[in-house]
């Protein structure tokens, strides 16, 4: 009975853990305050639309980041493959000479963004391979990728920028400044790009079982893999789905500028992580949302765009950023605490030491889940000796155990 009431007793607000926990909204909210206080032309209907098409950008690598992130890795790789893939689209739809034969191909706009955007899976692809197959460190593996990727870029492009892709109507190769300029029902064309991917990728973490593999492999890897989960090709796709959310964005920012930089991209890969970071995942795995990643995209985004509008020096702007990211990481700390502390404390349960939202790692797995294959011999070690521990843990924690679930 007095299980059943302590479990039943009402919770206390607190009050400072709301407001670590809604970090991202309160800053997004007191940046578009500030600002519009300091430039009238801030809070225009044109200049939101303008600094959401620079948003885009950021949270498509961000959400891609997120993946990685869930999975306790990193991909720093992102901001090169943005640059690289815009400078392929830009190489096809300036020509492609064939010399064997004395000919110039010239792709039309679908089919250098189809090529380019796969290429970026590809370029995923490895590094999942090299991470979850060779067991390569993901921050060595990625930061690899990063400089083999921007060297091909500079190769191909002799570090010149690839100017004028607004194609020829004779050659039918047009309209690849659509994706930057054009804009739906009044919205940007990247805009709605940005919101499509994102909802598909909150459908998947919270409606399907890979997104429950997902949590399950950031919140403890052994846990997960002793309950059936593929962790290997888990990391992979998430690597893949980094490398094509990055092509996309790449993609954007080229039709954008109608123009391929290859070095287009530099130090985003900071960027992504820190809009992970502000919108509240840890950097451990296991704990993350698509919600909060795009607030974090949209604090570094509006944070950038008003230090440009009232003047603030470039040097500057890299200075109040790099102070946002530190903050962040240290409520993350406050929030979550240390990462090796919570790794342990998921070994001394036998659980995932940082377990994911609700619909996590528990369902795919949970704390319990991963000692029956140990087990051999039947249930009668935990049937046994370790049934009175039961009333000790935490209400709740150890499922059928629990004197209040009986």
């Amino acid at each position: 009975m007095t299980s059943t009431a302590a479990g039943t007793a009402p919770r206390k607000l607190d009050i400072s853990k709301l407001l670590i926990e809604s970090r991202a909204f309160l800053a997004l909210a007191l940046i578009i305050v500030i600002f519009s206080l300091l430039s009238p032309n801030f809070l225009t209907v044109n200049n939101l639309l303008i600094m959401s098409s620079h948003v885009a950008i950021f949270a498509l690598l961000s959400l891609g980041q997120l993946l990685v992130v869930l999975t306790g890795g990193i991909d720093l790789s992102v901001g090169s493959i943005l640059g690289f893939t815009a400078v392929i689209a830009g190489f096809l739809l300036r020509g492609v000479p064939i010399s064997m034969f004395g000919v110039t191909l010239y792709p039309n706009v679908p089919a250098a963004v189809l090529i380019a955007i796969v290429l970026g899976g590809a370029l995923g692809l490895i590094n999942g391979v090299l991470v979850a197959k060779f067991k390569v460190a993901p921050f060595v593996a990625t930061l690899g990728m990063l400089y083999v990727v921007r060297g091909f870029a500079l190769l191909m492009t002799n570090g010149r920028t690839l100017n004028d892709l607004s194609g020829d109507a004779a050659l039918g190769n047009t309209g690849f400044e659509w994706l930057g300029f054009n804009r739906v029902l009044g919205i940007p064309a990247g805009v709605l790009i940005m919101a499509v991917i994102a909802l598909v990728i909150a459908v998947v973490l919270g409606r399907t079982t890979f997104g429950r593999w997902l949590y399950a492999t950031g919140g403890n890897e052994r846990a997960a893999q002793l309950s059936g989960v593929p962790v290997r090709s888990v990391t992979i796709w998430v690597y893949v789905v980094s490398g094509l959310c990055s092509a996309v964005a790449g993609i954007i920012l080229a039709s954008t500028l109608t123009s391929a930089s290859p070095t287009a991209g530099n130090t985003y890969e900071l960027t992504a992580i820190a809009g992970v970071v502000i919108g509240g995942a840890a950097l451990s795995g296991g704990r993350g949302t698509v919600r909060g990643t795009l607030l974090g995209a949209f604090v570094i985004g509006f944070l950038s765009d008003g230090l440009v509008l009232i003047g603030v020096s470039a040097y500057w702007q890299t200075v109040f950023v790099g102070a946002v990211i530190v903050v962040a990481v240290l409520l993350n700390t406050l929030q979550y605490g240390r990462p090796g502390k919570a790794s342990r404390a998921g070994r001394k349960t036998g659980g995932a030491g940082t377990p994911g939202e609700p619909g996590g790692p528990g369902e795919a797995g949970g704390p319990s889940g991963p000692r029956a294959p140990s087990d051999p011999g039947g249930s009668s070690e935990s049937a046994g000796p370790a049934e009175p521990a039961a009333p000790a843990e935490p209400a709740g924690s150890a499922g059928p155990r629990s004197p209040s679930s009986d």
